[in-house]
Parts: C-alpha cells; sequence; structure tokens
C-alpha cells in the first residue's frame, strides 16, 4: 500500500465503532496483511478482502482502491466468524 492514501468511508467508521475496531487496528491488519478474494467487478472501484491480524485477531477489511487518484477506500471491516470461515480465515465454508 505504499504511496497510498487510506479513507475510511462512514459505513466503516459506523461498523469499526460498533464492533470495536480502531483505524490503528486497521493500519496494523494491513501491514502484513493479504488479499484473500479480489472483486475487480466492484462499483465504483474494484475492491478485495484482506485478512490481517492484530495480535491473535483476525479481521477482514473490504478495501477499494481507486487507481485515479491512489486512494484506498475502508469500506468496511469487521472479525470473521469462525462458523462461516475455514481455521485460517482465508476460505469461507461450504455450507
Amino acid at each position: 500500500m505504499e504511496n497510498r492514501q487510506l479513507v475510511f468511508r462512514d459505513h466503516a467508521i459506523r461498523r469499526m465503532a460498533q464492533r470495536g475496531i480502531s483505524e490503528v487496528e486497521i493500519r496494523v491488519a494491513l501491514v502484513a496483511g493479504e488479499t484473500i478474494e479480489d472483486y475487480p467487478d466492484g462499483r465504483p472501484y474494484p475492491s478485495r478482502l484482506v485478512l490481517g491480524w492484530v495480535g491473535g485477531r483476525p479481521l477482514h477489511l473490504v478495501l477499494a482502491d481507486n487507481p485515479g487518484n491512489m486512494d484506498t477506500y475502508v469500506i468496511t471491516a469487521y472479525e470473521p466468524d469462525p462458523n462461516l470461515w475455514e481455521g485460517d480465515f482465508r476460505r469461507r465454508k461450504q455450507l
């Protein structure tokens, strides 16, 4: 994410507050985070799901990258539900 500006959307800020996730935790999770799903047809920009860790806590971040101005928008963030995700939180469980 070098040279990208991280922009927190209003929805993300509300959800982060509800879920007890701070801006600092988002930034920490992004440092070594990995993209686990791509959404190239996302609108208005291509988006992706990133798995990052803060201490032992997994976080999923939905991000959208604006190639025009180098902004990365934080759309939402949540702690993945172990009932819906495999143990590594990289793959959805087949239900």
